[in-house]
């Protein structure tokens, strides 16, 4: 039990933000480094776009977060992203109302995940390992329904496409709907008693069955909501494009994964930080614009993910570290 003294800073730890803040400071660092060698990057509308690339990534990881914070994983969520792109665009495309057919794939989406956590009650296996198998059968199953082909000749000029492929006050439709989203989940995460829930599974999944709540409903919701959020970013990329690709979303699943590390979403579960991610993810981002702008090809991106994800890790682990020892947590 932590003593009086340990308490303050308990608390002013979690008002502070500690761990937002400790990434917000990574990625001004980041950006100014970048602006340094090449000041057109701090160009506001260059900020911009990469926030806006960032957003759908962005938008992945929010689930993420639900996911590591519970010991969970969902390595399907790229390949739901595009099926989810590729459905709505049929539906789109055989003549549904746009706004209905963008309904259908956010839908589509939610299904999918619900999909994964009832298969993998049902046989009894982590949801890291169904999800491997879901992977690849979402993505055939898109690149099959699609005849392998970008499913075009969608109604460009209709209001679905230039209202969420457009801007709201100069700020582009999936940067608004991404900080819609972190604020929602962030609320749900800490102030309602299913993100109690999901951290208490996270912290202790023995405890946690102990006290009566139902470890498989709530991952079937979380996979649920995995999925349905897979889905709400393909319908932004659907707008943004006016096409859905069968193979679009592919490595988007490790680069969730990564930005919820980055952001401070510990994987040995029990917390999470959804704006931690939202951030992780415009890292990400950053980070491939950056090498863009140096010149370094883009067969290295993958590379330099990995290096600011062990940092991101090596970081994590010595901050808890230090305040597990000082009682600062």
């Amino acid at each position: 039990m932590p003593s009086n003294s340990a308490l303050p800073r308990n608390l002013a730890g979690r008002l502070l933000l500690v761990d937002e803040l400790g990434v917000i400071a990574a990625l001004v660092a980041l950006v100014g480094v970048v602006g340094a060698f090449h000041p057109a990057f701090l160009d506001p509308a260059q900020l911009v776009d990469v926030v806006e690339q960032a957003a759908f990534v962005g938008i992945l990881a929010c689930g993420m977060t639900y996911l590591l914070a519970m010991r969970e994983l969902d390595l399907s969520v790229g390949s739901t992203y595009a099926l989810s792109i590729v459905g709505a665009a049929i539906l789109i495309q055989n003549g549904l109302n746009p706004w209905l057919g963008a309904a259908g794939g956010v839908v589509i989406g939610a299904v999918l995940g619900t999909v994964n956590g009832i298969v993998g009650e049902a046989v009894r296996i982590p949801s890291i390992i169904t999800t491997l198998g879901t992977l690849s059968l979402y993505r055939g199953l898109a690149l099959a329904i699609s005849d392998g082909k970008n499913v075009a000749d969608l109604p460009r000029t209709h209001d679905f496409f230039t209202v969420v492929g457009g801007d709201l006050l100069g700020v582009p439709v999936p940067v608004w709907v991404l900080v819609l989203v972190a604020l929602t989940l962030t609320v749900v995460l800490r102030r309602t008693r299913f993100g109690t829930t999901v951290r208490a599974i996270g912290s202790n999944p023995e405890a946690a069955r102990f006290s009566g709540i139902s470890l498989p409903r709530t991952r079937i919701k979380v996979l649920a909501l995995s999925g349905a959020l897979a889905g709400l970013s393909g319908m932004l990329t659907l707008a943004f494009f006016a096409s859905g690709d069968p193979t679009i979303g592919g490595g988007y699943e490790l680069q969730a994964i990564a930005a919820a590390i980055i952001g401070g979403t510990p994987l040995r579960g029990g917390s999470g930080t959804v704006w931690g991610s939202v951030l992780g993810a415009v890292i990400l981002g950053t980070v491939a614009s950056g090498l863009v702008y140096f010149g370094v090809p883009i067969n290295w991106n993958l590379f330099a993910t990995g290096v600011v994800i062990l940092l991101a890790v090596a970081m994590d682990s010595l901050l808890r570290r230090r305040r597990a020892a000082t009682g600062f947590l």
